[in-house]
């Protein structure tokens, strides 16, 4: 048990968030203030839509605020009069070190890596599409320059050959909740000992980044090993997803959502190309990569319904086959 309950200044905005703040309010430690993202128009409708985190605030009866603008004179005078000990951010924005700066304790982030490793946007999905065994969460302090403010805690998670990203972001929720706690109790008993993380950084090899997604890192390249293509896939299922062209033997073409996918033993003639796609001995869409292939278990056709790999394919018109991805 820590040996006093610090007041918390909560800063954060989607599901992952919510989930943290929700763990944070059953905690020996009081949470004084939230701050989210405003309302955003969201929908068919258009209608202003609040966060995750402002609905499970208002739930609970907490102060919300929802700046515009992070350096407003009347946001940091209410955040003041909260009397925040130390603030906690999950998944906000960038922050000006005005704000950060202002607790006693600093301002506290958790990181969906094991940091100095995957700084960025994306470490879920980086992690995942670089292969990676393992990954974790990290709490740091908050410092200008991006993620790389001094350690206060981590906790590896593994990284399963079938793992994808959204299994990955559930695993380390949970971690990420414990190891909130953990620091915040080790700050009010002034157990923790910051570790810099140029003490952690990997000598005579680069880092590995977690820069945001942009739609051309979607697309799948099968001139890839079948290994680096089945990570890719897994890496950005749910969300973005992982997206391919695909020319039919008319000379149309169209494009395929692909969610999940095993490595399989090419069926069709070794000297294949890259691209190439064929039903494979259990019906399903079979696609050639550099070596051997990857068997396509579902996916979105442009305009449609998800449906199996397989489905898909027993519903093309003979005239279409063959068909080539990429």
């Amino acid at each position: 048990m820590p040996k006093r309950s610090l007041r918390i200044g909560f800063l954060g905005t989607p599901d992952f968030a919510a989930s943290c703040l929700a763990h944070l309010l059953d905690s020996s430690h009081q949470v004084v203030g939230v701050v989210t993202a405003p309302d955003r128009p969201a929908g068919r409708g258009h209608r202003l839509r609040a966060s995750a985190v402002k609905n499970l605030a208002v739930a609970h009866n907490l102060p919300v605020m929802q700046p515009d603008k992070l350096r407003d004179p009347q946001f940091l005078a209410q955040w003041d009069a909260w009397q925040v000990d130390v603030g906690v951010v999950v998944a906000f924005r960038m922050m000006p070190e005005l704000l950060w700066s202002r607790p006693p304790l600093g301002t506290i982030n958790l990181h969906a890596s094991l940091l100095p490793q995957l700084r960025g946007a994306a470490p879920i999905q980086r992690a995942i599409m670089a292969g990676l065994k393992e990954t974790g969460v990290t709490t740091f302090r908050l410092k200008a320059q991006i993620d790389t403010g001094d350690l206060l805690g981590q906790s590896a998670v593994p990284i399963g050959p079938d793992t994808h990203a959204g299994m990955l972001h559930d695993a380390l929720l949970e971690a990420g909740k414990a190891l909130l706690i953990e620091t915040l109790d080790g700050l009010a008993n002034g157990d923790i000992v910051p570790i810099p993380q140029e003490a952690l950084l990997p000598q005579n090899k680069p880092l590995l980044e977690a820069p945001k997604l942009f739609k051309n890192d979607t697309v799948v390249d099968w001139a890839q090993p079948s290994v680096k293509v089945h990570n890719h896939i897994r890496g950005l299922h749910p969300f973005p997803g992982a997206w391919s062209n695909i020319r039919f033997a008319d000379g149309s073409a169209s494009a395929l959502k692909l969610h999940v996918a095993r490595r399989v033993t090419w069926p069709g003639e070794s000297d294949a190309a890259p691209g190439m796609a064929m039903a494979g001995e259990q019906g399903d869409l079979v696609v050639k990569c550099e070596d051997g292939a990857c068997a396509i278990e579902s996916l979105t056709p442009a305009g449609k319904k998800a449906m199996s790999g397989g489905a898909w394919l027993r519903g093309l018109a003979t005239e279409l086959l063959p068909l080539r991805l990429g």
